[in-house]
């Protein structure tokens, strides 16, 4: 028993690994972790980026590749990496009744504004790796609202990433009702349909600092706003699932569309280096951690339901955000172009490093 086998055993939280390393797949080291507690592994390309530029693990496989395109190839490397990862946790997706245990693997953030080449990308990713336990990533922009909705609708599971506020949540909430109601009307399976909602966490906490630094705002209200605005995402979704919409769903077998907290890896070293692990914690949530943070959870975490501990506070936080002249929507759309961005540029970085390690083999 780990702590992080007490967090999902005694709170109900998943902990899921935000990495992927074919080294690590070799030398028993995401095994270990695995056995250690982790649920769940999530992938995106900035990972793939480092995994692949870092060790020559890839080299060989890479070498064989050279009539695909750099895309084709990236596909190909990591869908070996995404059906070694997904069947190290088939026990845990099987023992869960296909609750967790699940890889994430997100298309190419360079179509996050298109919403045919999203729906396009996912059902070719899905077709690929064709594994019970797969989430396709699909980025939370408007454009990829309509995606979300026509992709659960067609059976597919998602992890919806890059949500930042939670006007945004609210609206990929509708999108998976809307999806699984579409479903319904086919006569698919509903149980057989999962989802999660990445809000990502740490990002909320950088851009709002800077801001109340440029406002001369009390030091007090600094490195708050992250952890309020999950606790309300949280508080949200215990409210939207509980409604009549969501229990004619339910009944049907749907599952409910969980929180996941993501970027939890605290940025400011001034911050305690579980924040955004310890303070939100609560049932029918999921964390996904990098390495570093797992081990840190390990050492010193505390396991203890925290999400819905102070709702008061969280709402009084926000409140004086807005007092101090700081809008949380607009950080929310500021955040969602610097995050899909930031994909998009290791996505073009990753491309890059395909093509020189396969010119230099």
């Amino acid at each position: 028993m780990t702590k992080l086998t007490d967090l999902y055993d005694i709170e109900g939280q998943s902990p899921w690994l935000d990495n992927v390393r074919r080294d690590w797949l070799r030398d028993g080291t995401m095994a270990r972790l695995i056995a250690d507690g982790v649920r769940g592994v999530t992938s995106n390309p900035t990972i793939f980026a480092k995994a692949i530029a870092a060790t020559d693990e890839y080299d060989e496989q890479l070498a064989t590749l050279r009539d695909e395109t750099p895309d084709e190839a990236f596909v190909t490397i990591a869908g070996k990496d995404v059906a070694d990862t997904a069947a190290l946790l088939a026990g845990v997706h099987e023992s869960s009744g296909g609750a967790d245990g699940f890889v994430s693997f997100e298309v190419p953030p360079t179509l996050a504004f298109d919403t045919e080449g999203t729906i396009a990308a996912a059902r070719q990713v899905a077709s690929s790796f064709a594994l019970p336990n797969l989430f396709v990533k699909v980025p939370a922009t408007h454009a990829g609202l309509a995606a979300i909705t026509a992709l659960i609708s067609e059976g597919t599971s998602v992890n919806v990433t890059l949500i930042f506020g939670l006007g945004r949540y609210d609206e990929v909430i509708d999108a998976y009702l809307a999806g699984l109601e579409s479903a319904a009307a086919q006569g698919r399976d509903l149980s057989s349909i999962s989802s999660v909602a990445s809000f990502f966490v740490s990002r909320v906490d950088t851009e709002v600092d800077m801001r109340l630094e440029k406002l001369g705002a009390p030091e007090a209200l600094r490195g708050r706003a992250a952890v309020a605005q999950a606790v309300l995402a949280y508080e949200k979704f215990t409210r939207r699932f509980a409604e009549g919409r969501f229990d004619v769903l339910q009944a049907k077998g749907a599952r409910p569309q969980r929180p996941l907290w993501a970027s939890t890896s605290t940025k400011n070293p001034a911050y305690p280096d579980l924040l955004y692990v310890d303070s939100l914690i609560g049932p029918m949530t999921v964390n996904t951690m990098p390495d570093g943070t797992i081990k840190d959870f390990l050492d010193h975490g505390q396991v203890a339901r925290s999400i819905d501990r102070d709702v008061e506070g969280a709402n009084a936080t926000l409140a004086s955000l807005k007092d101090v002249g700081v809008s949380l929507e607009e950080v929310a759309t500021v955040l969602e172009q610097q995050g899909v961005d930031s994909f998009a540029d290791s996505y073009h970085q990753l491309v890059s490093i395909i093509e020189g390690k396969r010119s230099a083999s």
